[in-house]
């Protein structure tokens, strides 16, 4: 039997054992059911939760107006974010030290479901969900590991989408401001009773489009160098059903697409040019652009046979495909090196030479597809209670690249006066299929004041992988194994404490794993300590982290010309405090309005315990030494902010510091790769402190007016030298608009 066949068999054998139940128990409320999809659930949760956990709220995302993650993230401690484009459409992010490539080693999820276009066989985020458009951002961090996978030693970030409303809502959002920016979000729904049950509906869509702040140089036969932008369309429908029966059970079918047209590119620029304007782009890459295609169809079924028992079961499909269209290389010369060498090759990129310029087409189709059931039994006696969590997950997800390399000829004065179309395939022509089985058991036991919760889990992976180009192909299957402790006592009704012990995996994609990689393996120990005051007036929450991870899994390169093998670096030992404080002065003092103030402060010493094997001098991990810092995570990150809001105004200002970071695992200050040779990746980056402000009118109980600006004093910073040279942050960047909720 084909194993596409056997996924099936054994995904209609959960679904119907999970719906073929006893009936005859008391209905429970939906949003108690809900609430176990959810990484946190209830903000409640959060005091009780033996790890560090934080919430952003939907009303954190639109204090400030943010559809960029990086910026939405910045006021969790422990998340650390590599901007590349400067709207958040490509997201690098690191959780307490991993690895921040295309936020590869932190499972990304939307309502609980993996996003990632191939988790398993090809993680890296060329898709991250809308942010804008969010209810909310979930964040787990060292206790995410039994729960959560494939990636587990890094966390957990869900994206929480529009629920369903329980009574009839519209609501519509407008925002025009810089770069001819043009935002609408908008959305309708409803929840109504009928004689066979309760049925739910939202419709929603949300587009951004813009100019993009860069601008390209011009030539002869190119006058649109300002069209840097991009156009972003999601749209979305969710129905649900509760069937009037004698026990509670719950239907809900949600499909969404999300498409991208963005006139974005891997080449940053030389040092002195950033210097000089960092929203440059040089006119050769006049022909990159970014089209993508994302759908997402989810059908969740809910059942709770009695007061006791719980069981959710997700049936889930992804489909991803894209075709970056960028230069890769300039008279054949690797773009990085281009950067870092003044000649003949740069003159070329800069439009003022004769040459070649080489444009590959990027272009990969991804699919993922699954079942999950998660099962919820509650027992005990007396101060003794048990909750037993237990989860099965079939997936199985693949990636198809077929490139190819289009060749420009380029005169002295920038004209292009010809092209040669490359061999479909003959850049890249491979593909990638993970089958996985992901099991696991957890028990959460409460024991008056304490909480204490074991668990393990266990994934199962077979891996395919086939080069049509090159004529090797290979077939892999291996296990993977995680476990751990968490604990809680709630000390009194102000102070509690948590800590915990967890291991934690990643494994490598088919191609790695035929390679000789092993899966990446941690160990993470937290510890910390929650206090809210009676008044709910002032909360801190402070943590303490260590994480040893064995065989890193790093990427070779990312646009680069090396080998694009993946590579097991060696050990890495990650550690830090975590502080996060919430005030608001208003509440305590009775002052009629509100005035909330938050701080977060992480202090992250990420180090590497080995020198690096690899001598790929094209791997920013390369030539590293023992004792250097991993590339690209922060020593000090600090989020502050404050505001004051009343019943019909608010103004909000808030300020994030990031301190500089290196690029690479030699640490080297200067532009120069581990082989001694000029490469634009290496260096390091600013350190900077963006500030963001905004306010708000309300006309009416349903109409508000808001404008603000980002990059409030319109600071210039490197953020980034991958994938090519130096790329800066969002430059001040003002808005305003109108917000209707009916």
């Amino acid at each position: 039997m084909r194993k596409e066949h056997r996924l099936l068999r054994d995904a209609i054998t959960i679904a119907t054992l999970s719906m073929a139940l006893p009936a005859g128990a008391t209905e429970r409320a939906s949003t108690k059911v809900l609430d176990k999809v959810m990484v946190i659930g209830n903000p409640a949760n959060i005091e009780s939760m033996p790890g560090s956990a934080q919430l952003v709220t939907k009303e954190d995302i639109r204090q400030q107006n943010y559809d960029d993650v990086n910026r939405a993230l910045r006021k969790v401690p422990g998340v650390y974010v590599r901007e590349e484009d400067g709207f958040g459409l490509f997201p690098n992010i690191s959780l307490r030290g991993v690895d921040t490539t295309r936020s590869a080693k932190v499972t990304l999820m939307e309502d609980g479901v993996m996003v990632a276009p191939a988790p398993y066989s090809a993680p890296a985020a060329y898709y991250a969900p809308t942010t804008g458009r969010m209810s909310g951002l979930e964040v787990l961090k060292g206790s995410s590991q039994i729960k959560y996978g494939p990636h587990t030693t890094g966390g957990v970030i869900n994206y929480l989408s529009t629920p369903i409303p329980t009574r009839e809502k519209a609501y519509i959002k407008s925002t025009f401001g810089s770069f001819d920016e043009l935002r609408t979000h908008l959305y309708a729904g409803n929840t109504f009773d009928s004689r066979v049950g309760q049925f739910g509906v939202l419709v929603e869509g949300y587009k951004r489009q813009n100019d993009g702040f860069k601008s390209i140089d011009e030539t002869a036969d190119f006058q649109d160098g300002d069209d840097t932008g991009f156009e972003k369309t999601d749209r979305m429908v969710k129905f649900s059903w509760e069937p009037n029966t004698a026990i509670y059970q719950r239907l809900e079918f949600k499909y969404g697409r999300s498409d991208l047209d963005a006139n974005e590119t891997y080449l940053g620029l030389t040092e002195a040019d950033f210097k000089a304007d960092p929203t440059r782009r040089y006119s050769a890459s006049r022909f990159d652009n970014m089209d993508s295609e994302q759908e997402q169809t989810t059908l969740r079924y809910t059942i709770s046979p009695n007061d006791d028992l719980d069981i959710i079961t997700t049936l889930y499909q992804n489909d991803f495909k894209r075709n970056w269209y960028k230069l890769n290389k300039v008279n054949g010369d690797n773009l990085s090196a281009v950067l870092a060498t003044p000649g003949l090759s740069q003159d070329c990129m800069k439009g003022t030479a004769a040459c070649d310029l080489r444009v590959k087409a990027n272009n990969r189709e991804y699919e993922a597809r699954g079942i999950e059931s998660l099962i919820y039994s509650r027992f005990g006696a007396g101060d003794l209670q048990h909750e037993v969590m237990v989860g099965i997950r079939l997936h199985e997800d693949e990636v198809r690249r077929f490139q190819w390399e289009d060749t420009y000829t380029q005169a002295a004065n920038g004209t292009i006066t010809g092209m040669s179309p490359g061999t479909p395939g003959g850049a890249g022509n491979r593909f990638q299929k993970t089958e996985a089985l992901a099991l696991f058991v957890q028990d959460t036991i409460e024991m008056g004041s304490w909480t204490i919760v074991p668990g393990v889990r266990y994934e199962y992976l077979d891996q395919t992988y086939r080069d049509y180009q090159k004529g090797k192909s290979g077939k892999n299957s291996f296990d993977m194994v995680a476990g751990g402790l968490g604990i809680a006592y709630q000390f009194n009704e102000h102070w509690s404490g948590f800590g915990g012990l967890h291991t934690g995996f990643s494994p490598p994609s088919p191609k790695g794993t035929n390679s000789g990689l092993d899966p990446e393996t941690s160990t993470a120990f937290e510890a910390g300590t929650r206090y809210t005051n009676t008044r709910q007036a002032f909360a801190a929450e402070a943590t303490f982290f260590y994480t040893a991870f064995e065989d890193l899994i790093v990427i070779d390169n990312v646009g680069g010309a090396g080998t694009g093998d993946d590579e097991n670096f060696g050990e890495v030992d990650s550690y830090g405090l975590e502080l996060a404080l919430q005030y608001d002065a208003g509440l305590a003092n009775d002052w009629g309005l509100s005035n909330p103030s938050f701080l977060s402060i992480t202090y992250t010493n990420a180090e590497q315990q080995n020198s690096a094997r690899s001598t790929d001098a094209d791997s920013i991990f390369s030539y590293g030494k023992k004792g250097n810092k991993v590339p690209y995570i922060p020593e000090l990150t600090i989020s502050l902010g404050t505001g004051i809001e009343s019943n019909k105004w608010g103004a909000f200002i808030s300020g994030n510091y990031v301190s500089e970071t290196y690029t690479s695992a030699n640490n080297v200050s200067s532009q120069i790769n581990g082989s001694g040779n000029p490469d634009a990746r290496f260096g390091k980056t600013d350190s900077y402190f963006v500030t963001d402000a905004s306010a708000f009118y309300r006309i009416s109980k349903t109409v508000k007016l808001f404008g603000g600006v980002q990059n409030l004093l319109d600071r210039e910073y490197v953020v980034s030298r991958q994938p090519h040279g130096a790329r800066g942050g969002l430059p001040q960047f003002l808005y305003a608009g109108i917000e209707i909720e009916l």
